[in-house]
């Protein structure tokens, strides 16, 4: 079944990132901690990424711009949506087995050339096994799927609209209302005035997004001032959110104006020189492991916020889950202090010694050190 067309249209995109880089699914495996077989499903619009931490790693390694970034988000959350309707033909990571060995994708790249399996060093080749009939199999395996996916539709929809009451929730404690004090256009305030809407949010480009990020830049904030509400300034709001203590939501309701106009907070960071330097001290037994593993989740910026499909977010230089962060004993604030979320991470390594905790970059450490000799 062909998939819809937002996802369509989503796969386009990373079919022209990557066929503009000229780097094959092997290269953007290494450089992404995503394997080729699933970059290539996803540019063949068979399946979807669940987070959009996948698709940024992506777009990055093959030199997307800031607009292409923007125009990319904005398409994975239409083909996001769109893959729980009935009837859409798209898969999810959560189904990629069955893409596979079902449905035998080849991974034929622009080119035409099939990309062959990484193979270890010295590893003998692998011997042509006969096999049987496979009716049977895959009409047992598409009932196993249909329950899967209806069990998977099932739990989306009940994140989807617990997502969209909290948002909405959120959304009430950032938003003007009448006779608010927090500031009008008669003192200057470009956010305030006629000209601004009363919420700027993601998907705007206009005036009012550029005061936006000229405030966030005034306060230290790594952001360009073009105008575009991109992921770039929602990462660089909801932090400002969060060192203000207002609701982490990402969009520029009253309050926000407000504390973007008055208050003292500073956004400057660590460079990525000492962030490295700090990680190596505090990982002594895998320093070049962990540097590799921030790299891959923040590209070591201090401040970098992904917002999952499930309504959680993952915080800070090694994207410590809401989850993880529960465990820990830790806020958000802290989570964006590198320093916190460098032993944060630590700690997390500690338990089992290796960098279980961060699967989706495995292969940004492969041939470092990932697990400490034994003591």
């Amino acid at each position: 079944m062909p998939a819809c067309p937002e996802t369509e249209r989503f796969a386009a995109l990373l079919r022209s990132l990557k066929n503009r880089s000229g780097l094959s699914y092997e290269a953007l495996a290494k450089k992404t901690g995503t394997a080729g077989s699933t970059l290539h499903r996803y540019c063949r619009g068979t399946s979807v990424p669940q987070d959009y931490g996948s698709v940024h790693r992506f777009a990055t390694a093959c030199g997307a711009t800031p607009d292409e970034l923007r125009t990319l988000h904005r398409q994975w959350a239409l083909a996001d949506a769109a893959r729980t309707e009935p009837g859409t033909g798209t898969g999810t990571e959560s189904d990629a087995d069955v893409v596979e060995g079902v449905e035998g994708v080849d991974l034929v790249d622009s080119d035409g050339a099939e990309e062959p399996e990484a193979v270890e060093p010295g590893a003998a080749e692998p011997k042509a096994v006969e096999v049987g009939p496979v009716r049977p199999v895959r009409q047992g395996r598409f009932r196993l799927d249909q329950f899967r996916q209806g069990r998977f539709r099932v739990v989306v929809i009940g994140a989807v609209v617990l997502t969209l009451g909290v948002s909405a929730w959120a959304l009430t404690t950032d938003h003007p209302s009448s006779g608010s004090s927090g500031g009008s256009a008669a003192d200057g305030r470009l956010l305030f005035s006629a000209a601004c809407q009363p919420v700027v949010a993601m998907g705007q480009h206009d005036a009012c997004v550029g005061e936006v990020q000229r405030l966030l830049h005034a306060k230290g904030a790594d952001i360009d001032v073009d105008s575009d509400f991109g992921p770039q300034t929602l990462r660089r709001v909801t932090a400002f959110q969060v060192f203000s203590g207002l609701q982490p939501n990402g969009v520029v309701g009253d309050a926000t104006k407000k504390a973007l106009y008055t208050s003292n907070v500073r956004m400057t960071v660590w460079p990525p020189a000492k962030v490295r330097q700090h990680i190596r001290a505090v990982f002594t037994d895998a320093p070049d492991a962990a540097v590799a593993i921030a790299d891959c989740q923040s590209f070591l910026d201090p401040l970098h916020i992904l917002p999952n499909t499930n309504g959680t977010r993952n915080w800070g230089l090694f994207q410590i889950s809401d989850l993880r962060l529960r465990e820990l004993g830790g806020t958000p604030r802290q989570a964006l202090d590198p320093e916190w979320n460098i032993r944060a991470a630590q700690r997390l390594w500690s338990k089992k010694r290796d960098f279980h905790d961060w699967p989706n970059c495995e292969r940004a450490v492969k041939g470092a050190a990932t697990t400490a000799p034994a003591r």
